[in-house]
């Protein structure tokens, strides 16, 4: 498996930066999303679901909105407005979608503890499929 490329990110909500090298569960989940986009906000109440229901001890949820692609969008405002509690990143125009090699959004990265590439699920993935990459890595 390849190593996933590092990255650090402005977090939305909140006056802090995160970097994937302190991902220290299992899985760490990454996703890519827009706003304006149909398959983002089918992606993101999945992921929502998902993210209140979970437990936290084993896995990593980061949203990484795709400022580049999206720019004219107050994430904070879009967030609260849809009552997404889940941690947001903001990349740096599409630095990290384009790290990440991205084809279009929503794009979920799946990383293993070794924060090594495990499972890469395009736009039209849908939530039981990403779960069933998250159960072959906690199972693994």
């Amino acid at each position: 498996m390849k190593q996933a490329p590092d990255f650090t990110l402005p977090m939305a909500r909140k006056d802090m930066e995160w970097s994937l090298e302190e991902a220290t569960k299992k899985v760490t989940m990454i996703s890519f999303w827009t706003s304006w986009c149909p398959d983002s906000q089918r992606d993101l109440q999945a992921k929502q679901v998902l993210y209140q229901s979970m437990e936290t001890d084993q896995i990593d949820m980061y949203m990484i909105h795709v400022t580049g692609r999206d720019p004219e969008v107050d994430v904070n405002v879009f967030l609260e407005k849809n009552g997404y509690t889940f941690p947001v990143l903001k990349d740096k125009g599409t630095k990290v979608y384009d790290l990440y090699q991205c084809m279009g959004v929503p794009t979920t990265v799946l990383l293993n503890e070794k924060k090594e590439v495990a499972f890469i699920y395009h736009d039209k993935a849908t939530i039981m499929e990403i779960m069933k990459g998250v159960t072959s890595i906690l199972e693994a």
